[in-house]
């Protein structure tokens, strides 16, 4: 147990500093405010002067506050040291950290992938790092509207403001670009990449293709009975996961043995079990 909450907190910190190094390289000097609390300092930063880290830091405490009021006291350890590590090492790395670009196209899309990254790691290891995220659950115990929604029109309204303080819609178009890949790559972190396939197979000679499947892949199958709506036809399923380069091999397998197989074919972002990842 020791060993595993080692193990995420190392996590948590490889993910900060991942994010802390998209904020201070890329986005900060390039005032690219791309939502979230980050964004919300990124403005202060450039209106009163106020360092980002600390901005980050006084306007997480109020949104802990009402989090703990609205939601309890479960948002545990991995939480407030994501949201204060964060605020910290944004503010230490600065003064050392090179801006290798002040190309808005180039800043939001290096800042995106080092925030995503980071943000994906922190999500990853059951942390958080406090901002737009805690404000838009507490939001959702007075509204009711769904959690996504409410990111996103946060979110906007942060940009906006950026585009309106900065007077530069281009600013705010660069940091919507920057949300996006943020977002992809936070779920690419967590979800895995696809290296993975799902083949659904609907056949009249499902146990040939089952003995077809361990026999020419050592691979195996599940079978699940299912009736045809339209027919009214009892058959069974199969579900197989094979890798990507036994996609083609399995497409043959089947269609040897049923070429009028019905097939549905599907990325599958992580597989844990025997014969893939084991779960750790």
């Amino acid at each position: 147990m020791r060993r595993k909450f080692v193990y995420e907190i190392a996590g948590v910190s490889a993910g900060v500093v991942l994010t802390a190094l998209g904020l201070d390289m890329f986005l900060i000097p390039n005032k690219i405010a791309a939502g979230g609390v980050s964004g919300i300092a990124i403005i202060l930063h450039y209106l009163i002067n106020v360092p980002v880290g600390a901005a980050m830091l006084v306007l997480n405490v109020p949104l802990f506050a009402m989090g703990i009021f609205r939601l309890g006291l479960h948002f545990g350890f991995r939480s407030l040291f994501g949201t204060i590590s964060l605020s910290l090492a944004v503010d230490a790395l600065a003064p050392f950290l090179p801006v290798p670009t002040h190309d808005l196209l180039l800043a939001g899309l290096f800042g995106g992938v080092l925030v995503g990254l980071g943000l994906g790691f922190v999500f990853k290891y059951q942390g958080t790092t406090g901002g737009t995220d805690l404000l838009a659950a507490v939001l959702r115990t007075y509204t009711g509207v769904n959690i996504g929604q409410l990111l996103f029109l946060v979110d906007a309204t942060i940009v906006i403001t950026a585009g309106i303080v900065f007077d530069s819609a281009e600013l705010a178009m660069y940091a919507l670009i920057t949300i996006f890949i943020t977002a992809w790559l936070i779920d690419m972190v967590q979800e895995g990449f696809s290296y993975t396939k799902a083949f659904l197979i609907i056949s009249s000679r499902p146990a040939e293709i089952s003995a077809a499947i361990v026999e020419g892949l050592n691979r195996g199958a599940t079978a699940w009975p299912a009736r045809g709506v339209y027919t009214g036809v009892e058959k069974e399923v199969l579900l197989s996961v094979v890798n990507r380069s036994e996609v083609t091999r399995l497409k043959d397998i089947i269609y040897n043995v049923d070429p009028h197989a019905f097939v549905i074919l599907a990325d599958v972002h992580e597989v844990l079990g025997e014969g893939f990842t084991e779960y750790k």
